[in-house]
């Protein structure tokens, strides 16, 4: 029975993955247009000092790099279960 569903952990271990990618480069967008910013202002300290701090651009690569390792894992799991099962 398992035999027939292999396929659904390697379609959802890869939207997972892309999701990582897209979670990577949405913080990197983030982070680039957040001190862009900054530099067109005339008060400088809080770029320069890097306070207060911005979590957001970097927890947003840190999911993204998360997703990654979890869509693989769950890909692998999925390629396992077709391996195991052919």
């Amino acid at each position: 029975m398992i035999h027939e569903y292999w396929g659904i952990p390697i379609v959802v271990g890869a939207v997972i993955f892309a999701l990582g990618i897209g979670l990577i480069i949405w913080g990197a967008k983030e982070g680039r247009n957040y001190y862009d910013s900054l530099v067109s202002r005339f008060d400088l300290r809080e770029f320069f000092s890097r306070w207060p701090l911005r979590p957001e651009p970097g927890a947003l690569k840190t999911g993204g790099w998360i997703a990654i390792v979890l869509g693989i894992i769950i890909a692998g799991f999925g390629g396992l279960l077709y391996w195991l099962n052919k």
